[in-house]
Order: structure tokens, then C-alpha cells, then sequence
């Protein structure tokens, strides 16, 4: 998905699956916490009003809606953590999961912080 979209811009929108079935309307869009970049979007579903969680990547932003690449089967079975509320990793974890999407890679971690330069390992 473009990264230079305003997430709000996403809220209201249509969601449709990768048949160009409707699933929704985006209630919600979460950003990822070390970069801000929109993660996950949370679509209201059906009439008992649900939400489930899509992938904002690798889903589309067309002029009818948002375009993600699953079948609505798969949509509406994703674990539903209700909205207005941060993700938490192990919830993360579960979306990742469901949707089969490879995890991103873990921050770097950087062992030689606060070492003076040139100073040998003890």
C-alpha cells in the first residue's frame, strides 16, 4: 500500500477482498510502533458489526476502497481484539499468523551502544 496516504483518509472507506467482494467498512487503522507506517486496518463487518483485522500490506488504495488481497472467508474468521485500543505483539503475532504473512524482522539490536571507538573488546 502507498505509505503516503493519511491513515485517517482510510476510516469509512470501503473494504473488499481479493474477489471484489465487500467486507466492510474500515473503522480503524493502527500504525506500526517503531516507524508510524499504517500496519493493519480494522474493518466493521457484517450485521452483527465485527471487526476483523487486515494487513495494510500488500493491499490496495483504489478510488472505491480499499482492495486486500484475501478471500472474505479468511477476513472474517481473523481474531477480532476490538478497537480503539493499542495491539499488543502477541496480538500482532496472531494477525501475522493467520494470515500467513512472514514476520518482520526483529530490530536490530545494537551490542556496541555506548562503546568509545577504538577500545578493544574485554
Amino acid at each position: 500500500m502507498q505509505t503516503d496516504i493519511d491513515p485517517r483518509s482510510l476510516i469509512g472507506r470501503k473494504a473488499y477482498d481479493r474477489d471484489g467482494h465487500k467486507i466492510g467498512t474500515v473503522d480503524e487503522v493502527y500504525l506500526d510502533d517503531a516507524t508510524g507506517v499504517p500496519e493493519w486496518a480494522a474493518v466493521r463487518t457484517g450485521l452483527f458489526s465485527r471487526d476483523a483485522f487486515v494487513p495494510l500490506e500488500p493491499s490496495e488504495l483504489a478510488a472505491n476502497g480499499l482492495h486486500v488481497p484475501y478471500e472474505r472467508s479468511l477476513i472474517k474468521e481473523a481474531p477480532d481484539f476490538g478497537v480503539g485500543r493499542h495491539l499488543s505483539p502477541e496480538q500482532e503475532l496472531q494477525l501475522y499468523r493467520h494470515y500467513s504473512i512472514a514476520l518482520p524482522p526483529a530490530p536490530h539490536e545494537d551490542r556496541d551502544f555506548g562503546r568509545l571507538a577504538g577500545q578493544d573488546e574485554a
